[in-house]
């Protein structure tokens, strides 16, 4: 028991928040593989997932060198959007049903009007090439705020901010999984003619085609509403921006300047750009409070457990600036 406790010291409080999700999916593959089509595809990038982790985890450990540092560090990002592109392969074939129907009511029950609908009652041009490029920053957010973080050397804060977007994420995809939904640019505006309704000036229509993309909607597609990745609730672009505003404060980073104006400008954006409801800003409103609650605990013991003693304040400092 004591060399297992020992072995696992090695690995960060990431890793095995990676494990543990990706542990997760396989079983999920595993129970529903009836349904999904590629289960054994995602079972064995799974597997080759964790023992990518563990084997990176080892090598920066053993060898102490900076190249395994920084590979250990910034995994996180590439594996957030393949991780994406599994729950993509899950979600609908396990769920089946969407509920934007529950979703519509919840706005509707709140407002007493559809938002988006109303939006477009404001909508122009300029407004809308300034805020579909403010949407198009969002997996830059986190980045920013990492290599300010690690730049100023403030290496607990920076692994304190990568678990809370790594576990956010995370999060937000078991929100997916929970209450499948497509959004309003496919129920309650015609999701062909948004380029004519909701025109931008120069590179509205580009960025729109990659969210597209990513969302496996290509142009051309003839079905894009049976095929687009369900991940309306919670919205993971407010989530995960409250989440990164709500960190470069409290960690007092010169990127705040730009990630609190450009965080609100994406949050409202992804109202009026119709790929949200407001009840899923509500949504990511409470996960990211939940990310950050349950993180902070999850984080601080974690670090208590694998950290040698002489860093115990430092650690209890960073815990309380958390607060």
């Amino acid at each position: 028991m004591k060399k297992f406790l020992s072995e696992i010291k090695i690995l960060n409080i990431n890793d095995v928040a990676v494990i543990s999700f990706y542990i997760l999916l396989t079983v999920l593959n595993i129970i529903f593989y009836t349904r999904i089509e590629q289960w054994i595809i995602c079972v064995l990038v799974n597997i080759g997932i964790i023992i990518f982790v563990i084997t990176v985890a080892y090598l920066e450990k053993k060898s102490g060198k900076s190249f395994w540092k920084y590979i250990h560090y910034w995994y996180l990002a590439p594996l957030v959007l393949l991780t994406f592109k599994e729950i993509y392969l899950m979600v609908k074939p396990i769920r089946i049903y969407d509920f934007d129907h529950l979703l519509i009511q919840a706005d509707r029950f709140i407002f007493g009007f559809d938002p988006t609908v109303e939006l477009a009652k404001i909508a122009n041009p300029i407004l809308t090439e300034i805020l579909q490029i403010s949407y198009g920053t969002f997996y830059l957010l986190p980045i920013i705020l990492g290599v300010s973080l690690m730049r100023n050397r403030k290496y607990l804060a920076l692994d304190f901010s990568l678990f809370c977007v790594i576990y956010g994420f995370f999060l937000s995809y078991i929100g997916y999984f929970l209450l499948p939904a497509i959004g309003p640019r496919f129920t309650l505006h015609d999701f062909h003619n948004i380029n004519i309704e909701l025109p931008g000036l120069w590179l509205t229509n580009f960025l729109r085609e990659i969210v597209n993309m990513g969302e496996s909607i290509p142009s051309g597609t003839p079905n894009p509403e049976q095929v687009v990745q369900r991940d309306v609730f919670p919205s993971g672009h407010t989530q995960m921006t409250l989440i990164t505003m709500y960190l470069s404060w409290k960690f007092n980073s010169k990127t705040k300047y730009f990630l609190i104006p450009n965080g609100a400008l994406l949050i409202f954006a992804t109202v009026y750009l119709r790929y949200h409801y407001v009840i899923d800003l509500i949504g990511g409103l409470l996960f990211m409070m939940f990310t950050i609650w349950s993180g902070k605990h999850l984080f601080f013991k974690w670090k208590r457990f694998t950290s040698e003693p002489e860093l115990t304040e430092q650690i209890n400092h960073i815990y309380q600036l958390a607060e």
